[in-house]
């Protein structure tokens, strides 16, 4: 994901967003999880082990550092393929640099495909464990629990590559590319679901932030949340992932659809496929309204909040089946 300097400030469309998001949680006390059980701890530990080998064993994960791309492609390979399913490699060129996108299906073979996404380089010399190491360790999550109980319909699993800049909304994109891919191909698309990340969560007052001051009465001003994030064309998708996340974990949810100009609203893998007449999805902990070591040093594995990632794949498990 990458940011903008400048804020939408807009009275009237801000308004309109507020009530096309139709959630108005305000202010509220700190969620306070249960405690967590064995198979969450579990869960957390593998999380952790993987962002930390992204973030710690593969960096600097640019587009310059192919090596290192090319050592978390292959970590992630294996841990898809430890699922038990096969694992495309849909490699591309770029700059005279070959670059790795990684699929495995999941489910029947044939019928609409719902796409679930996550890059998994970062950006210049940051260890980008928030971003997007945590994504892609949900992905590899997902799949675990995929190779166990495989979904009533198809689900691609995607790794892409090339998400953070000098390549960010260009057609060298990892997403982009598959994107492209399936508008070629024809291929039915249930939706797609971009994993932008997941991992950094506060209690504490005016720890999140938004695109405009006139947002706040209508959404926590603790950064304790998940959000999933759409056009407004994209309201049916988002309900339903919202109301199934909501079902699985007891982590809050909440959820906006507006247009995509707002800051932040279109800074993931989900763009490129809302190019194309796809209807498409971003959960997010909300980036740099929240975690301020965005595209930092200090976006580090020892930061994030694994219990509450965890929890965010519950959601997405439940919103897949």
């Amino acid at each position: 994901m990458i940011s903008l300097s400048s804020r939408s400030c807009l009275p009237v469309l801000i308004l309109s967003l507020a009530l096309a998001a139709g959630l108005g949680c305000g202010r509220r006390r700190p969620v306070v999880l249960p405690p967590p059980t064995t198979a969450v701890l579990e869960r957390a530990s593998r999380l952790e082990a993987h962002v930390r080998f992204l973030a710690e064993d593969c960096q600097p994960r640019n587009w310059e550092r192919t090596d290192n791309l090319d050592k978390a492609a292959d970590y992630i390979a294996q841990s898809l393929r430890a699922s038990g399913t096969a694992v495309q490699e849909a490699p591309y060129t770029v700059q005279g640099h070959t670059y790795r996108n990684l699929i495995a299906t999941y489910g029947p073979q044939g019928g609409p495909v719902l796409v679930i996404g996550a890059y998994y380089d970062a950006c210049g010399e940051t260890p980008g464990a928030d971003d997007n190491a945590s994504g892609v360790a949900a992905l590899l999550e997902i799949a675990r629990e995929f190779g166990k109980r495989p979904p009533a319909e198809r689900v691609d699993l995607v790794a892409f590559t090339l998400e953070e800049p000098p390549f960010f909304r260009t057609q060298d994109m990892g997403s982009a590319r598959h994107a492209q891919g399936l508008l070629e191909q024809k291929t039915p698309l249930r939706g797609m679901i971009a994993l932008e990340m997941l991992g950094r969560f506060s209690n504490a007052p005016g720890s999140q932030d938004y695109p405009s001051c006139l947002l706040r009465p209508f959404y926590p001003d603790r950064g304790d949340f998940v959000a999933v994030v759409g056009r407004f064309s994209d309201l049916g998708l988002a309900r339903r992932v919202k109301k199934a996340m909501q079902l699985a974990s007891g982590l809050p949810v909440v959820s906006i659809n507006a247009p995509r100009f707002i800051p932040g609203l279109d800074f993931s893998d989900h763009h490129p496929y809302w190019d194309r007449g796809f209807k498409a999805v971003m959960i997010t902990d909300t980036a740099f309204y929240r975690n301020h070591d965005y595209h930092e040093a200090e976006d580090t594995p020892e930061r994030l909040d694994y219990r509450r990632l965890a929890e965010v794949v519950e959601g997405v498990l439940a919103a897949s089946r």
